[in-house]
């Protein structure tokens, strides 16, 4: 389970060092890039100082993401890291297009770079330090589940990538003459803008609400299943309110003779161990299991045939006969699909039931394929 301080700490920390280091080079590329009246190079420095605003936004979003739950946000603020990640993705964007549009006005105005050995090294500085930031904040992203790390980790790789293009620029324009940097600027610019949608759809994926990692969703419905008494493991429903608060139901099958005494103990052992492995707050729900009588078998295998012959169809659970009640009751999740009609399959299943076992009222709930 996360240690919600530390992680804070981390992002903290590392957001701080961001900021340094692009400040420092900033600094280094705007004055060399004026000197050298360097487009590609100005535009650089604009993209790094871009990034220091990112980490400064990055420190405030995890601040407030870490307040505590309250009566009007009980849920949290964890999602506020999601809204962090989106601005940090307008801001990439905005630079992408800054670098476009300043490249095409150079191309416009025909203006003419002049290096020296000096700007030179300052880029290829500027190269090394990108690429050590860009791996730290990958593997401090990865570590913290922060995606404003993450998507500033990979723009920075990103940045030094491009670096590299100007320098390559660079030593054209000293040794064949020919200047480029209009053409390298608006490279620049348009592979920011990509970083920066791969950023924004990221982000808006996460405020919609995503699938949930299937490592995890496996990881908890095998842990749930290991606990003796436990004869299935559905419904498995996880909401994430930020990368450190993820609060899930799921629904166990167990024998229909286990009384609410033993019941009891058995779901509470269930959350408090998904909670310590996984950092996961979850209810666990209760379906029954009975095949006390021959009957129900005949019916069952009967139905359970019959659903398999729907391919749109992922699995059926909760299946439960009310023999004194003459009722049929079972869950059905069906894939998702635009060509997938799930009223209807429910209905064509409906109707096979009725007319076979005309004595029984059939109720079929719907569920979501919500986790794999």
């Amino acid at each position: 389970m996360f240690n919600k301080m530390n992680r804070e700490k981390k992002i903290i920390t590392t957001s701080f060092i961001g900021v340094g280091g692009n400040i420092l080079l900033v600094a280094l590329k705007a004055t060399i890039g004026l000197l050298a009246n360097s487009i590609s190079i100005i535009m650089d420095a604009i993209n790094n100082l871009s990034d220091a605003l990112s980490s400064v936004i990055t420190i405030i979003g995890t601040k407030l993401a870490g307040k505590k739950p309250d009566k009007k946000h009980p849920y949290g603020h964890g999602r506020v890291e999601y809204l962090t990640s989106l601005v940090i993705a307008v801001i990439i964007l905005v630079a992408g297009i800054m670098a476009i549009y300043e490249s095409i006005m150079a191309l416009v105005n025909h203006e003419t770079p002049t290096y020296n050995n000096i700007s030179l090294i300052v880029v290829s500085i500027g190269i090394v330090i990108k690429v050590i930031l860009g791996l730290f904040f990958k593997k401090m992203g990865k570590e913290t589940h922060s995606d404003a790390l993450s998507g500033s980790g990979l723009d920075a790789l990103f940045d030094a990538l491009l670096s590299a293009g100007t320098l390559v620029g660079a030593l054209v324009a000293m040794f064949a003459n020919v200047y480029i940097e209009g053409y390298i600027g608006i490279l620049i610019g348009l592979f920011i803008i990509k970083s920066g949608i791969g950023v924004l759809m990221e982000s808006v994926s996460n405020i919609i609400g995503q699938r949930a990692n299937s490592e995890i969703t496996n990881g908890i419905k095998e842990l749930v299943a290991s606990f003796p008494g436990v004869k299935g493991v559905y419904d498995l429903i996880l909401n994430n309110y930020g990368p450190n608060r993820v609060i899930g139901s799921v629904h166990i099958e167990v024998d229909d003779k286990m009384t609410a005494k033993e019941i009891h103990p058995l779901t509470r052992a269930i959350s408090g161990e998904a909670y310590l492995k996984y950092g996961v707050i979850l209810t666990v729900g209760i379906y029954a299991s009975y095949n006390d009588y021959p009957e129900y078998t005949v019916i069952r295998d009967d139905v359970f045939k019959k659903v398999k012959e729907y391919k749109e169809i992922k699995e059926i659970h909760a299946f439960y006969i009310d023999k004194d009640n003459k009722i049929i009751n079972f869950d059905l999740v069906i894939h998702f699909g635009k060509d997938i009609d799930p009223q209807q399959i429910i209905a064509s299943i409906e109707a096979y039931i009725k007319e076979k076992y005309p004595e029984y009222q059939v109720i079929i709930v719907q569920d979501n394929d919500f986790s794999d």
